[in-house]
């Protein structure tokens, strides 16, 4: 996008919680743009934007997918992102580098837990937001009590800048609070007509009431219209459209639409308050980095393609057509296929083969692209997920991306010897395109385990496998990720000492542990730093005890929340050799943590069911049963939300349970909240079955 031009890009994700109609707006966004000549349905898995087998099976976005279309002569690049809560770094990894986002909630069930959870990633990184009320025409529907919880469950100061004309099945539009005008849509049509009107009497009057409100918020963040409204003045359009413009961009203001994207009602008014309200990579401003010579020197770069260039790469996939591509947000700059670019985190040169603007899993082949772009490039080898590109000569780096801890895992393994042959490298790849995703050999069975997010999460991992890179598995239930930590403070030496082809290797460490609480990290700490010994020494003990880590010092569980302090290591210039220090520490490692006393930690998983009031007892004397803690009951129309922590142990098949105690009737999501310490007997059952003793 040239310079000219970058004021009139919008890069957007859309985010809620799961069935509130997120890929069905996206639908209709792509229709009316121009972008598709027919709306795809979820239901009937003709969606776009859920391209993957696996999404058309269950009606689910699973992976976050791009597309770009036209509106009002502004570029919009969008990115529809999942609801569930198992692939949620789709979420994290999109909201990254996007520069405003779309909040659809539905009319009925309000703001959902994953509502909450989508909210608080954006919050993270500063994403201006507008809220869109979606299913107004269903049953129940109540457009002021979403405003309502918006604002006291997110936290947010937000106001209507449309009401509903109409709602459940009356609905047929809504008033535009801005310039006092109705927008009514016949139904007989796909939504490509509507009529727009003056209001009747009652109508103007209700309506001006919630203008008055929307004024009252504004002028919160407007010096001049909160005086122009005190002292009666009659108000422009253009003066409330500039100051919710600047209030959503600067203060965190959202703007409240509704609509019912399925019945094709309320979508042109949402993309005008796309281009009118959310920022563009201009009013983002410069972005911030490290300087890669000099890490705590801060750098910027600035949204304009004649600033040195920079991107983000923040997802990897795979195209059956052009082989591995790597999705980049352009922050400054220009790229050129065919050209060189550099990954300053792995100190490797990248050359750019192809640039491709995508649409879900199509693609069209650009010859360049430059600041406030998203799009995907080929023939990149090194550069994996949340790491930086840049000019060569002045390179920077972006803030990483933090990945969610994973709690579940099955064990599996290969039907035949070519599967096996196969299966490394195919979860290799996995690994790399999803950040979520983790495999490791259980050294104490010699099982092969995939870890992820939950049952879901590793359901479509396997099938993946087997439909899509054609590996046949066989695989087991799914187990619960433990990790081990520390209960005090212990400490150990050891010195590791060999002979290879007549020259000695020599390695010495000496380390004291001690637990941090809430911690899922372990952080590795230098009493002192001797100068007349190499820092290489000392970089491999650090990579001997984050080497360590993984495997656990009791039932090869991962150990969390521990800091390692290195007190000492002693040096012998002639023998002193890196691979002795990695394992001298290792081996302190491992013993200090055993002496410091070791426990078996269980996740502790967030629940909230919502469910009809008839069935809440139950429902509590099930979650009691389950070691679980209710933390809180909220009632919301005829149904209780019931707010809990739960073991993770204890929720293997929940959703069948809770199926059968409630007709079908409830429904509940599960999110991983911390890590808590086992008791000793709890700890020994679970060992046990696994043959261990303690």
């Amino acid at each position: 996008m040239k310079s000219t031009e970058i004021h009139k890009v919008r890069n957007i994700g859309i985010m809620a919680h799961i069935d509130a109609g997120k890929t069905t707006t996206t639908e209709r966004i792509l229709f009316y743009t121009g972008k598709n000549y027919k709306i795809g349905e979820v239901h009937e898995g003709t969606a776009t934007m859920d391209w993957m087998v696996q999404e058309q099976e269950r009606g689910i976005t699973i992976t976050a997918a791009a597309t770009t279309c036209l509106w009002n002569n502004h570029v919009i690049n969008i990115i529809d992102t999942p609801g569930h809560v198992d692939f949620t770094i789709e979420v994290e990894r999109s909201l990254r580098v996007l520069d405003g986002a779309v909040g659809v909630f539905c009319a009925v069930g309000g703001v959902e837990p994953q509502s909450e959870t989508v909210w608080s990633q954006a919050d993270k990184y500063k994403v201006p937001r507008i809220a869109f009320i979606n299913k107004m025409d269903r049953i129940g529907a109540d457009f002021l009590s979403v405003i309502t919880e918006i604002r006291e469950k997110l936290g947010k100061k937000a106001a209507a800048i449309q009401m509903p004309i109409g709602s459940e099945e009356t609905f047929v539009g809504m008033i535009d609070l801005i310039t006092l005008k109705a927008m009514t849509w016949a139904g007989s049509d796909q939504g490509e007509k509507f009529e727009l009107r003056d209001l009747t009497g009652s109508e103007l009057d209700e309506a001006k009431l919630y203008r008055d409100e929307l004024l009252e918020t504004l002028a919160d963040f407007d010096d001049q219209l909160a005086d122009d409204y005190l002292n009666g003045k009659e108000i422009s359009p253009e003066v409330i459209e500039k100051a919710i413009r600047k209030a959503t961009i600067k203060d965190g203001f959202i703007p409240v639409l509704c609509g019912s994207a399925f019945k094709n009602k309320g979508v042109q008014p949402l993309l005008d308050a796309v281009v009118k309200y959310l920022p563009s990579p201009l009013d983002k401003g410069e972005v911030s980095g490290h300087d890669a010579k000099d890490y705590e020197k801060i750098v910027t770069r600035m949204p304009d393609e004649k600033d040195l260039f920079s991107a983000l790469a923040f997802k990897i996939s795979s195209d059956p057509f052009v082989g591995q591509i790597t999705y980049l947000r352009i922050y400054s700059g220009e790229l050129t296929a065919g050209t060189q670019v550099y990954n300053p985190l792995e100190k490797k040169k990248e050359r750019i083969n192809k640039i491709l603007q995508m649409h879900a899993n199509k693609r069209t082949e650009l010859e360049s692209a430059s600041a406030g772009d998203i799009i995907a490039v080929s023939g990149l080898k090194f550069t994996t997920t949340g790491q930086t590109l840049c000019a060569e000569h002045k390179p920077i780096i972006f803030d990483l991306m933090e990945f969610p801890e994973t709690v579940i895992s099955i064990a599996i393994e290969p039907k035949t010897s070519a599967d096996e042959e196969k299966l490394t490298k195919t979860l290799d790849y996995l690994k790399i395109e999803d950040p979520s995703f983790n495999y490791r050999t259980n050294k104490e069975t010699g099982q092969l385990l995939i870890f992820g997010m939950g049952e879901l999460h590793l359901d479509i991992i396997t099938d993946r496998l087997e439909r899509e890179f054609k590996v046949g598995v066989n695989k087991g239930s799914p187990q619960v990720a433990y990790r081990e930590s520390i209960s005090g403070m212990g400490s150990a030496q050891n010195t590791f000492r060999r002979e290879v082809a007549g020259k000695g290797q020599f390695g010495q460490a000496s380390i004291t542990v001690e637990p941090i609480e809430n911690s899922l990290e372990i952080k590795v700490d230098f009493k002192k730093k001797e100068k007349s010994i190499p820092e290489e020494f000392y970089e491999a003990v650090k990579r001997g005890i984050q080497d360590a880590a993984p495997s656990g010092a009791m039932a090869g569980y991962a150990l969390i929340g521990i800091k390692a302090t290195v007190e000492s290591i002693e040096y012998n210039d002639t023998e002193a050799n890196d691979v002795a220090y990695t394992i001298a520490a290792t081996m302190a490692f491992k013993e200090a943590c055993q002496k410091a006393g070791l426990v078996l930690m269980e996740p502790v998983m967030a629940l909230e069911v919502t469910t009809p009031n008839d069935y809440a007892g139950d429902v509590i004397a099930d979650v009691n049963a389950k070691r679980g803690r209710i933390l809180g009951i909220d009632p919301k129309q005829n149904k209780d939300i019931l707010k809990a922590e739960v073991p993770l142990s204890e929720m293997f098949g929940y959703s069948t349970q809770l199926r059968s105690k409630t007709q079908g009737r409830a429904s509940f999501t599960l999110t991983f909240k911390r890590y808590e310490p086992l008791t000793h007997n709890q700890a020994k059952e679970i060992l046990q079955k696994r043959g261990i003793y303690i």
